[in-house]
């Protein structure tokens, strides 16, 4: 017998009394009316009577509420086959309608429903005063309720979904955009889980963390593997799951990973992307080293071929490398690595996935190369930055003292300082090295803002790395062409000048004098030096791209082919190379960005641009003043008139300026981007 409540049992067996000898009374009724009435009259049904004015879609009550009830929702719904004065009993007693029904108690309900409603007295749901009307709240209007059965039920599997949003808005949202909603409503599998397959029947439901409950932290696995059974089995046997069943509230369990309600296909860009962070919840210093390599960064900025953690540890039966049955195990590992690179070998296997190079204990080797990469930055920046900004207001003064007379860009006689194939080349290197730059510094700085936006505009980082190979060839290309050209003048010509003499790129004793004099010009301790062909910073400039280029080039070919390089070197020199290549990339691009474009375009000198690499001629009276060694060697040799040449034209001009101003642009931009991005990793 189930359990009532004394008042409920004695009002409950009243009501049963009520009920009975009120249709007795109408079966009497009836017998007697049949007995004066003919034969072939019809009688009306019990329900007759109330049908005669309810079964009127326009009823209402004084307050616009709707008294309508249809006979024919009625009759086929669960409570069809009762009499309306069951659950009306009063209207029997009261002169009704001119006297308004109460209430229907909830002991009516429980006459039938004693059990549910004893067990949503002891649910969450049974906290709120409970009462008729609030069955109807989930069940809907009693006279059109369906039985469980029936899939239009306001509670079966599709409906009850929009009946719990009504209260549980937030969770619903989540649900609806979940794998499981799609499931359920795109695929109709019966099998796809609603509420009441996780949290169990809304008469029965317990607060989320109630001991016991079905969506309590402790039951969570067995509620979900009521449906994936074969993940549950998997799971119990790793890491994760041996936390779990010790008893551990560390350990990762179902919704820790795929959320509670807003469960996304695991082959989706979004919850791949998302599962990094969330592993890094516990292993955090793990996720820091996988966010600082190139998987990380790849999977940061949309990459989902990228591997993430579960690619490598497994999604479900993640164990320790030292476990033989750990897909990271050294037995295993060529099986793991070769899911995306293919056949591998040791030497390859050497690779430090999670490398942190600050660490000297992990791999001494690999935090010498990043130790003298950073003092190779810090020190570059910080030279160029102090000469710079003393350049800056030396040369800002000297405007406000008329120093700089402004020289004529398209009259009188220029000269030549740049030959026709060394403008190409230079056009060249333009080009090349902002595609580089615009390819290449998103994926170092991939947890910028910015970042996935520009790759985006590529077309995503499939497309950039291709652009960013085919601009690395192009580097290749005139990088060989500079050398052999030099080498080839140099041996086959018999040229001389290029290692030593006022021609030579090589830094040479001048080059320090000349340095020393130009900061006693900045502090106005002396006046300004003379230069020669080539200034020291300009030699700076030169070596600067050629040091990078070597060095950017082979660490991005080692990072290309990583299996071709490794057949030789061991596999940590491919954590040197990512920090290499990444670290003398924005070496270059900085300094590009920041000092080369001052020293040639940005200095109050030449402010807003110097055309003259676009058009290869310089003023006379501007080459003298600024090149007056070369000027008074030229001179003395006869050699300045070969070397004059007409002004640039206006239409050479234009062009010049809308190239040159566009590539300033775009580098200003990123150099921009890199200062965000630096300030970013500063602020966390």
């Amino acid at each position: 017998m189930v359990w009532l409540p004394g008042h409920l049992r004695r009002r409950s067996a009243l009501g049963k009394l009520s009920v009975q000898l009120a249709f007795a009374g109408v079966l009497l009724g009836a017998s007697l009316a049949a007995a004066a009435e003919p034969a072939d009259t019809a009688q009306p049904s019990p329900n007759a009577r109330c049908a005669g004015c309810h079964d009127d879609p326009e009823l209402k009550d004084g307050a616009g509420r709707s008294l309508s009830v249809s006979t024919g929702v009625f009759t086929g719904s669960a409570h069809g086959r009762l009499a309306c004065t069951a659950c009306h009993q009063d209207a029997q007693t009261v002169r009704h309608p001119r006297e308004k029904l109460s209430a229907v108690p909830l002991e009516t309900c429980a006459s039938c429903h004693a059990q549910v409603i004893e067990q949503l007295q002891g649910s969450i749901h049974g906290s709120q005063q409970l009462s008729a009307q609030k069955c109807a709240g989930c069940h809907g209007d009693p006279h059109a309720v369906l039985r469980a059965q029936n899939p239009n039920n306001s509670m079966s599997a599709v409906n009850q979904v929009r009946n719990c949003g009504h209260c549980h808005q937030d969770m619903m949202d989540g649900y609806l955009a979940s794998e499981h909603a799609r499931a359920l409503f795109k695929s109709g599998l019966v099998s796809a889980p609603a509420c009441t397959d996780c949290h169990g029947s809304g008469h029965e439901i317990k607060a989320a963390a109630a001991a016991g409950n079905a969506t309590a932290r402790a039951q969570i696995p067995q509620t979900c593997g009521k449906c994936h059974a074969g993940v549950l089995r998997e799971w119990q046997d790793s890491a994760h799951g041996v936390l779990w069943q010790h008893g551990s509230k560390g350990g990762p369990v179902c919704t820790t990973c795929h959320q509670a309600h807003a469960i996304k296909p695991p082959q989706s860009a979004a919850l791949r992307q998302s599962f990094p962070g969330g592993c890094g919840d516990c292993h955090s210093r793990f996720y820091q080293s996988y966010r600082d390599s190139f998987h990380g960064k790849a999977g940061a900025l949309g990459d989902t071929a990228a591997a993430m953690c579960t690619d490598c540890h497994t999604a479900h039966h993640n164990l320790d490398s030292a476990d033989p049955r750990s897909s990271t195990n050294a037995a295993h590992l060529a099986t793991t690595c070769g899911q995306c690179h293919g056949t591998v070998h040791a030497s390859f296997l050497t690779f430090d996935p999670h490398a942190d190079p600050t660490d000297a204990t992990r791999n001494p080797y690999l935090h010498w190369v990043w130790l003298l990469m950073t003092v190779l930055l810090l020190g570059v920046f910080g030279f160029f930055g102090l000469h710079d900004l003393l350049w800056l207001q030396r040369t800002l003064i000297g405007k406000l003292r008329g120093e700089y007379p402004k020289a004529p860009l398209a009259d009188g006689p220029f000269v030549r300082r740049f030959t026709t194939p060394q403008i190409w080349l230079h056009l060249t290197v333009v080009v090349s090295f902002l595609l580089l730059a615009a390819t290449g510094l998103p994926l170092k700085f991939a947890d910028s803002p910015w970042a996935p936006q520009l790759m985006a505009l590529w077309g995503g980082r499939h497309t950039a790395g291709v652009l960013h190979r085919i601009a690395a060839v192009v580097t290749f290309g005139y990088f060989g062409v500079h050398v052999l050209g030099v080498l080839y003048k140099m041996i086959v010509k018999h040229e001389r000048g290029y290692l030593w003499g006022p021609r030579s790129m090589v830094p040479q004793l001048t080059d320090v004098r000349d340095f020393f004099a130009n900061i006693g010009y900045f502090l106005y301790l002396r006046p300004r030096p003379q230069f020669d062909r080539w200034t020291y910073w300009e030699k700076f400039d030169y070596l600067a791209v050629f040091w990078g280029v070597a060095l950017i080039g082979f660490t991005g070919l080692m990072l290309w082919f990583p299996a071709v390089f490794t057949r030789f070197l061991p596999g940590w020199t491919l954590n040197a190379a990512y920090i290499a290549h990444s670290d003398e990339a924005l070496l270059a691009t900085g300094f590009i960005f920041l000092f080369h474009y001052f020293h040639t375009h940005l200095r109050p000198e030449t402010f807003p641009m110097d055309p003259v690499v676009f058009t290869g001629r310089l003023p006379l009276e501007r080459f003298r003043e600024e090149r007056p060694l070369e000027y008074q060697r030229l001179v003395a040799a006869n050699r300045l008139e070969s070397l004059l040449a007409p002004a640039p034209t206006r239409a050479e001009l234009v062009r010049a300026y809308v190239f040159g101003f566009a590539a300033v642009a775009v580098g200003i931009a990123l150099a921009i981007g890199i200062f965000v991005a630096l300030l970013g990793h500063l602020h966390h």
